[in-house]
């Protein structure tokens, strides 16, 4: 029989509070009331199992998944998942989903005042190699307003959701690109306490994966647990 243990905590300051008042809408969402921690049985720390089966060659490329060309700035998006070690975590599920180049989700409640654009959907997936490694081809997303305070406007930014063979190992964080003035104003970045862990999130620009004359290269390496664990929204 297999032994079960528990996922282990994070470290304090490293993730995100479930209140923090500059982000609006943790102020009705956010328990008020200490959580109930529910055992980890043998059906929540197994399956289920994600295979080359369910994710389809051109599931990481998300300029060709439509007749034509999407509009805006071609990228590699490329990075490892790893766990506490750095030793590799592989066949993991990696999706991701973006606004479009001028900021726009293909969403039919996303009003904001700008193009959509027909050959970009903005969603795709693939699984990590046994070095963990994961890669994307897609457009660098636009920034968008909200309205979570005046004049709020999110910063370039790309959603990660990491589903590894368990039920309870969905993990979901952002992706920023380098040298954005949006963030220091931002009220999602800035909801991680610690700063060395907030900059966690911020991707490094990546000679070796730039093809030239086609895409700039980025690198957004995934820890998922320890001292340099990249903070997560639901990691708490």
């Amino acid at each position: 029989m297999n032994r079960i243990t528990g996922f282990r905590r994070p470290f304090a300051g490293t993730q995100p509070d479930y209140l923090f008042p500059p982000y609006a809408s943790t102020v009705k969402r956010a328990p008020t009331k200490p959580l109930v921690m529910l055992p980890q049985t043998q059906t929540e720390m197994t399956g289920p199992v994600f295979g080359h089966g369910d994710v389809q060659p051109g599931d990481a490329d998300l300029t060709k998944q439509h007749a034509g060309e999407p509009i805006g700035e071609r990228i590699i998006l490329t990075g490892r998942v790893l766990d506490e070690n750095a030793r590799p975590v592989r066949n993991t599920l990696v999706e991701i989903w973006q606004a479009n180049s001028a900021g726009r989700y293909p969403h039919r409640v996303d009003q904001h005042d700008a193009p959509t654009d027909p050959n970009f959907t903005g969603a795709g997936r693939c699984l990590t190699d046994d070095m963990g490694v994961y890669r994307f081809t897609t457009i660098k997303p636009g920034e968008y307003p909200w309205r979570n305070h005046y004049n709020a406007w999110r910063p370039a930014h790309i959603h990660f959701s990491l589903f590894g063979q368990a039920f309870l190992t969905r993990l979901v964080t952002q992706m920023y690109f380098p040298g954005d003035p949006l963030l220091p104003f931002d009220p999602m970045f800035n909801c991680v306490p610690d700063e060395r862990a907030r900059n966690r999130l911020i991707s490094t620009l990546d000679w070796e994966t730039t093809i030239p004359e086609i895409a700039l290269g980025f690198r957004f390496d995934i820890v998922l647990r320890g001292a340099d664990e990249t903070p997560m929204e639901n990691r708490k």
